[in-house]
């Protein structure tokens, strides 16, 4: 009787501790590492496993020295206690201490050999792994298995093959790593032989040689050994995806997505990154929706579409949503917002992007800053995109670029030049942009002579051809100095094909000095190049309304219809309060506080008539009565957007205006004249480059 009471009781206790051995091992997975402690403290007799299960609890919850501690205070250990140590240190990273057990170890078995092979060939020391693993006294699949990995990591797969060569064993995965190790040097026979000798292959020895031949850019082969796969899993489905949208089959790869039974997180980023950079934003944007588990590259891939095809507004709200779920901005996604605050001129957020930046340490990266620089500058902000620019060194050509085409876009060709000099003396050898921004200053501020002598340097001292970039802004220098012939001369002896760039370089300074005969050899040449741009009727329609030709402004208008070519209406905002405000011309649509802002344009009207403005009906340029021509002036856009500004940002804040098209001549004059009565600096970025209006004067000196 008392023998069986005896039996009954230890099968209980010896249930019991099973039972709170798995709750302890449960609770590690769930990170849930103080309930498990508390399953352990409370148990009345802790077995050896009971230990070793809270030991590897607290390590597989990152806590490896509240494991130790605990490690120190078993009273009894076994083999498994100490192989539980060195492979908690290994999942933690911390080599150097996973050895150190591994050395005072009482004794060894193939295991703790094994597990610290492991913890030298993840952590990148395959020679340390190397000389260990001909020092086990036995080996197992495993042990050759994670040295034949080690070796396939760092490329050396000819001494990966010695080695398979060697194995007594060669089970599924060692021979599926063989493959891998082949695909990744491109040695695609190899693999297929190998591949073909299986003498069992699974689904991932499938998935290897399918995802080999497509990263080798053999995408057909790939496509045919995956229709005859015997089964499919996600990681094979998601393999033939990602391989399609990287090497730009698009349809092919919707094809396969729609039919993918599980569409995984990995192949929607792909599709929505490949897919909407190629043009279907709306397409993605539903992919982006129906996906429930989103991850960081997700929200980033969907705003880097947005970035690329020009949706800033959904940008910025998508950006927003994705705080506010509780997905932290990753790296690329704070590049694309700065890219969009730059193009928005959306100067807070940019603060705030850039403020992210720092907490994340990555500001101090010479691509960022560049960014950084870039945002500022198209924001407006030039000062501090100065004190960033000073402060990092060393810098490379890509920031001296930044700074310079900065220092252009704002019509400070002095400083542009004095920059592009410093660059050279300090060795840096300019490139292509530098160029481009160098010429650029040269061109908005009339510095003709320095512009040609650089421009001539290209060749005869860098030894660097100029391109069709360069030779717009030649173009556009001599046009916008009035030297119009030799403008045309340079054209004709380009020594490349004069793009669309450069006749619209010339169609431009040919508006500014209405020269008709010149503007309708360009204009020929542009509808040439570029039928649905609406830009060369519109110039040439001006002209012919400047100079009363009504019949021929009505014939292009006629032509511009007949083409279904349709004129890019201006567009100005500007962002109060983190919103982005828009304003068109003649508001189709109307802004909310739309009679505030004709108030305000009212109270402004007897002002700047005062301060003696005069509108110009020249930029109304319809054929209609002096009335309805001076409606039309008061209702442009960037008139519009400077009014709400009047009204909603307080005295002392600069307001910066954005505008999608060339700032008319008329808004040039009154803007001036706001800036005057009212008090206020008003920075215009305009199509082409920066108007800062302060006390009635601009900084582009009426060159432009």
């Amino acid at each position: 009787m008392h023998r069986v009471f005896f039996v009954q009781c230890r099968k209980y206790y010896y249930t019991h501790a099973i039972a709170a051995n798995s709750q302890i091992s449960h609770f590690a997975r769930l990170g849930q590492i103080q309930n498990a402690r508390r399953v352990f403290d409370e148990m009345s007799d802790k077995t050896v496993t009971s230990w070793n299960s809270i030991i590897a609890g607290y390590f597989q919850n990152q806590q490896p020295y509240e494991g130790q501690r605990l490690f120190d205070q078993m009273p009894e250990r076994n083999i498994v206690s100490w192989n539980g140590l060195i492979s908690g240190y290994v999942k933690n990273g911390m080599v150097k201490e996973a050895r150190k057990v591994f050395d005072k170890m009482p004794q060894r078995n193939v295991i703790s050999w094994t597990a610290m092979v492991r913890g030298y060939v993840e952590k990148g020391l395959v020679e340390e792994a190397e000389t260990l693993f001909w020092q086990m006294p036995e080996k197992n699949v495993v042990s050759w298995t994670v040295m034949l990995g080690g070796l396939i990591q760092e490329g050396r797969i000819d001494e990966a093959r010695k080695l398979y060569v060697m194995m007594p064993v060669k089970d599924v995965v060692a021979r599926t790593n063989m493959i891998c190790g082949y695909c990744q040097e491109a040695r695609l026979e190899e693999a297929r032989d190998l591949f073909d000798d299986m003498p069992q292959k699974n689904v991932v020895s499938w998935t290897a040689m399918v995802s080999g031949y497509a990263q080798n850019g053999k995408l057909d082969i790939a496509r045919k050994l995956f229709e005859v796969m015997p089964d499919k899993n996600e990681i094979s489905w998601t393999a033939i995806v990602i391989s399609n949208v990287q090497y730009g089959r698009f349809e092919e790869a919707w094809k396969l997505f729609e039919v993918m039974p599980v569409k995984t997180t990995p192949a929607c980023n792909a599709i929505i990154l490949g897919i909407g950079q190629n043009g279907e934003v709306a397409k993605v944007r539903m992919v982006f929706d129906h996906l429930k588990e989103k991850d960081d590259a997700t929200w980033s891939a969907m705003i880097k579409v947005y970035e690329r095809k020009g949706y800033e507004l959904e940008a910025l709200d998508l950006f927003q949503r994705m705080q506010v779920e509780g997905f932290r901005p990753n790296f690329p996604s704070l590049i694309s917002m700065l890219s969009i605050c730059a193009s928005l001129a959306s100067l807070d957020y940019g603060r705030e992007i850039h403020a992210k930046l720092i907490r994340t340490d990555c500001d101090d990266d010479v691509y960022v800053s560049s960014v950084l620089i870039t945002m500022y500058i198209k924001c407006g902000d030039f000062v501090k995109a100065k004190i960033i620019f000073d402060r990092f060194s060393p810098k490379d050509v890509v920031m001296w670029n930044s700074i310079i085409t900065g220092y252009a876009q704002h019509g400070l060709g002095d400083e542009a030049l004095e920059v592009f000099r410093e660059m050279c003396s300090l060795g840096i050898t300019p490139d292509e942009v530098t160029f481009v921004g160098v010429l650029s200053a040269c061109s908005y501020t009339g510095k003709v002579k320095e512009g040609q002598g650089i421009f001539e340097s290209m060749n005869s001292k860098y030894q660097m051809e100029p391109a069709t970039a360069h030779y717009a802004c030649m173009v556009d220098m001599l046009g916008r100095a009035g030297r119009l012939n030799e403008a045309m001369d340079l054209i004709n002896k380009m020594t490349v094909e004069a793009d669309a760039i450069v006749w619209g370089s010339l169609m431009g300074a040919c508006r500014m000095h209405m020269n008709l005969d010149l503007a309708e050899v360009a204009a020929k040449k542009l509808l040439q190049l570029e039928p649905q741009n609406s830009g060369p009727y519109v110039l040439l329609s001006n002209i012919y309304a400047s100079k009363g030709k009504w019949a021929d402004v009505a014939s292009l208008r006629k032509s511009m219809q007949s083409r279904e070519v349709v004129k890019s209406p201006g567009c100005s905002w500007l962002e109060v309060d983190k919103k982005v405000h828009m304003f068109t011309g003649g508001q189709s649509t109307p802004h909310p506080e739309h009679e505030s802002i004709i108030k305000m344009l009212e109270k402004l009207r007897p002002m700047l008539r005062e301060a003696g403005y005069c509108p110009d009906g020249s930029f109304a340029l319809h054929d209609v009565d002096e009335e309805e021509k001076m409606h039309s002036l008061n209702y442009h856009s960037e008139k519009l957007a400077v009014a709400y500004g009047l009204l909603k940002l307080p005295e002392g804040m600069p307001i910066r205006v954005m505008k999608n098209l060339r700032v008319c001549g008329d808004c040039h004059s009154a803007i001036k004249l706001i800036s005057k009565v009212t008090g206020r600096e008003i920075i215009l970025r305009d199509a082409n480059r920066f108007h800062h209006f302060k006390d009635g004067v601009c900084s582009c000196r009426d060159y432009w």
